[in-house]
């Protein structure tokens, strides 16, 4: 497909046992995942205060054929954490978005967390010209309560916290919640879902937008045409 960043792929490694969200980014339970940087980011950050902020963001993903263990590692600055409730704009904080879509045929999960926590939901097509979300449906609190999610930052930071700041956020997917959205999945093992990861802080003193896979000159993460490759091993 035109436009389709081929050259962003990653290969989501098989584990016998997923690492606990408490593990830490060195911890030997990640070992075998390979890690993606988020390393493309909009002109429009990097043009304001000297693009002087394109924090340094990894991540990490493991599977074991019923759930994803996804791990994040920022070294951030002017960091802000306000929203703590499930459904909140996290994306205004300093916040990670992992955007998935497991079939072509189906829409795709918005996963976003800002360092303290997540709101998200599935989003079934992409966005109007308007920027508003032609259609969605937010997954119930029961349903999201099977994620099991594990931040490194534990304090609300209501003013931006200036310095730098390294945090981690990793979390474990059950396969069954998208398949209560996207339908029955199957083996993981030697599926192409279409994925892409971001990093943004809307509201900071130093706003800022990265990506994975590119997203063009639209500053928009809603583009799933342009999503990069994830293989299961």
């Amino acid at each position: 497909m035109a436009g389709r960043p081929e050259s962003a792929r990653y290969i989501v490694r098989r584990a016998d046992l997923l690492p606990k969200p408490s593990a830490a980014w060195n911890d030997p339970a990640w070992s075998r995942a390979e890690t993606l940087t988020i390393a493309r980011f909009h002109a429009r950050g990097t043009s304001s205060h000297g693009g002087d902020h394109t924090p340094l963001t990894q991540a990490r993903l493991l599977h074991d054929e019923r759930a994803l263990a996804v791990i994040f590692h920022v070294e951030d600055r002017y960091v802000l954490a306000r929203n703590t409730a499930y459904q909140s704009p996290t994306h205004k904080d300093s916040c990670v978005e992992f955007f998935v879509r497991p079939r072509p045929d189906r829409g795709y999960f918005n996963f976003e967390f800002n360092a303290l926590g997540t709101p998200l939901w599935y989003v079934e097509r992409p966005r109007r010209p308007d920027g508003s979300l032609e259609q969605y449906t937010e997954i119930p609190a029961d349903l999201a309560s099977t994620i099991a999610v594990r931040a490194s930052l534990t304090e609300p930071l209501l003013q931006v916290h200036p310095g730098p700041l390294l945090w981690t956020l990793s979390y474990r997917i059950p396969l069954a919640l998208l398949e209560a959205f996207a339908g029955p999945l199957g083996p993981l093992s030697g599926q192409t879902w279409r994925a892409n990861f971001y990093k943004c802080a809307d509201d900071s003193s130093h706003p800022h937008w990265g990506s994975w896979a590119d997203i063009g000159e639209r500053l928009d993460f809603h583009q799933p045409e342009r999503f990069g490759a994830i293989v299961f091993e």
